[in-house]
């Protein structure tokens, strides 16, 4: 009997506000917790009025991905306010009734790689805990996404 395995690997994709095309994309490898908001705590930053500073959570349990919903405008699948809820395959969440939708593929990705934003390693908690007070390294060069006041998204790479 073959047991199934968890994956771990979870990739999001911003998608362009009319056209719904891929904008930009993040993929994880072997994260526990992936951090969606306008914070530059963040492990995706999303840079719009409507996406409050620590949005969403993507939790990676035994079981698959969990998306927790902690946005003061909410986050919506298919047009629902989410508190909490497994991920599937190809889903589309909204950050706020809104703003920006994300899809979220979860195993292997076709998004071609020149298009994938691989976010920095994570440091052990108390080498961050140790960067954080040095206010001049705090900060490790994250990417996000802009939305001037026309609604137009810019992609901001900052390293």
């Amino acid at each position: 009997m073959r047991r199934s395995v968890k994956t771990s690997v979870i990739t999001l994709t911003l998608l362009h506000p009319i056209q719904s095309v891929p904008v930009q994309s993040w993929c994880f490898e072997s994260e526990s917790v992936v951090r969606i908001g306008r914070s530059n705590d963040n492990d995706v930053i999303i840079y719009s009025a409507v996406v409050s500073r620590h949005h969403v959570e993507l939790w990676n349990h035994s079981y698959g991905w969990e998306i927790i919903n902690f946005g003061a405008n909410g986050t919506y699948v298919d047009d629902k306010p989410i508190a909490q809820l497994s991920v599937a395959d190809g889903m589309t969440i909204r950050l706020g009734n809104s703003g920006p939708k994300i899809r979220i593929r979860v195993g292997a990705t076709n998004v071609q790689p020149s298009k994938i934003t691989r976010p920095p390693q994570r440091e052990l908690a108390d080498k961050k805990e140790e960067v954080s007070q040095d206010k001049s390294t705090a900060w490790s060069g994250p990417r996000g996404i802009m939305e001037d006041d026309d609604g137009a998204l810019t992609h901001i790479d900052f390293e």
